[in-house]
């Protein structure tokens, strides 16, 4: 089995890779530092197996489980067993080792995902989105009169009281709506709410770093819960 190794701590990537190296099924491919560096190889590659660490900052084990569209079999790496519970939610996990972990242990585990794998275990899919609406814009009410928003044109929505702001490439537009109203209206393949007071356009991203975005010269937080999410949805070289 083809797999990769993800753990922030140097040494507990080695300890991974030599047990993986005793394994005789194992066959590793890659070794990564960050969760996102796995996540662009993983967008372009085809692996069996994923050993997992779950503590890693900015972007945890099971922020990578979200993102992954197609996940492969996965054996997740903790030094606590608090996790296991939440772990065993995810139907592409197949076992969760502990810190320290023994041959024997390694091993059972990896027989494990093997059986799974001859087996063809179906992963449960995620949720599939519904197709994106036909219609390209939408009208608002701003002093009684219906203005034409081309979606194309909007580069971010912000929650402002009873009111939301619409900015767009040319001006902005303040109505009185909610988030969650105009978000019915906008298609999920372009639009993404990021924090709970701000929905973006996700083509008009022009940096990423840590916790916010840049969409123009707006600087947007992203939640910690909306950041799998947008992990998908971007197209990763």
């Amino acid at each position: 089995m083809k797999c990769i190794s993800i753990d922030d701590e140097e040494i507990a990537r080695v300890i991974i890779e030599k047990l993986i190296s005793n394994n005789k099924n194992l066959n590793l491919v890659a070794s990564f530092n960050s969760p996102i560096e796995a996540l662009k190889y993983l967008n372009q590659n085809n692996v069996d197996l994923i050993f997992l660490d779950i503590h890693m900052p900015a972007f945890s084990g099971f922020d990578l489980l979200q993102t992954l569209k197609n996940p492969p079999k996965v054996i997740l790496i903790s030094s606590h067993t608090n996790f296991a519970l939440e772990a065993f939610e995810y139907n592409c996990v197949v076992d969760y080792l502990e810190k320290p972990i023994n041959q024997a242990r390694f091993d059972k585990a990896v027989e494990k995902a093997k059986l799974f794998s001859n087996a063809k275990m179906e992963i449960k899919d995620l949720p599939v989105k519904p197709k994106e609406d036909s219609k390209s814009d939408l009208y608002v009410n701003i002093y009684k009169r219906l203005v034409k928003i081309s979606f194309d044109s909007i580069n971010l929505i912000e929650a402002k009281g009873d009111y939301i702001l619409i900015k767009t490439d040319k001006e902005n537009h303040l109505v009185h709506s909610t988030l969650k109203k105009i978000a019915e209206k906008l298609p999920e393949t372009l639009f993404l709410k990021v924090h709970r007071s701000f929905i973006i356009n996700i083509k008009k991203i022009v940096d990423i770093e840590d916790s916010s975005v840049l969409i123009g010269k707006n600087v947007v937080p992203v939640s910690r819960s909306s950041k799998p999410e947008l992990m998908k949805q971007l197209n990763l070289l």
